[in-house]
């Protein structure tokens, strides 16, 4: 619930203030801010039990903020998948964030580089919502979609199901990805929050591999539908 309590705060205060948000970005009780959350540091129990990493971190005020976010597969002694964003995100709305800058994916090879346009923030009911559009080389495109909810069972136990949709505009057959709808991934997990900064979890994750993309799977017999078992935890400072 960080990452929303964090949306509403700056919201509530933007929405709050009698004059335009950018008095806000030049007062003296705007102070220089860090965070730094590990969204998901999992053991993922599936065909190829996979160890994940997914965090950001960012610097910045109310308005104007510097992002670093990665996503880290590693399966055994052997890195998967590496990618990392470099973001300038300006809030546009109380609860809704545009934010712009690079990508690289150094794994799979080749290293693939992108231009990044997104939009982060809540959308109603609170579903928080992170998409981005991708422009690389060579006319290459792609888009991902993620949603993410999180429910209070009661104060200390949380539900949290999730949604990933990754498309691309046009077929790499270098890092075997097909054009369209190539992969999605939904997950439900379950956590405990002994502190709001320290939360362990279990749940499970389902992925699946769909048109171009599922016959480079199959071609190198790897599996296009895979459900995974989770342990991890998720902590913030």
């Amino acid at each position: 619930m960080d990452r929303i309590k964090k949306l509403l705060a700056t919201g509530a205060l933007i929405a709050a203030l009698p004059t335009s948000p950018t008095v806000l970005a030049s007062a003296e009780d705007d102070p220089l801010l860090f965070m730094v959350n590990i969204d998901q540091l999992e053991k993922r129990n599936g065909d190829e039990n996979p160890v994940v990493l997914e965090a950001q971190a960012w610097a910045g005020y109310d308005l104007h903020k510097l992002w670093v976010k990665t996503e880290v597969e590693r399966v055994e002694d052997k890195y998967e998948e590496v990618e990392w964003q470099f973001l300038y995100s300006r809030a546009i709305s109380p609860f809704w964030n545009l934010e712009l800058g690079l990508r690289n994916n150094s794994i799979p090879r080749p290293e693939r580089n992108w231009s990044v346009i997104g939009l982060h923030g809540l959308a109603p009911y609170y579903f928080e919502i992170d998409t981005a559009l991708f422009i690389g080389e060579s006319g290459r495109s792609a888009l991902r979609f993620e949603a993410e909810y999180e429910l209070m069972l009661t104060q200390r136990w949380v539900i949290i199901p999730e949604l990933e949709l990754n498309f691309f505009g046009k077929t790499d057959e270098e890092t075997e990805t097909g054009s369209g709808l190539a992969n999605s991934e939904l997950g439900l997990r379950l956590a405990y929050e002994f502190r709001r900064e320290f939360a362990p979890y279990i749940g499970v994750n389902w992925e699946k591999k769909y048109g171009k993309t599922a016959d480079f799977a199959e071609e190198d017999d790897e599996s296009t539908d895979d459900t995974q078992f989770v342990i991890g935890v998720h902590l913030w400072f």
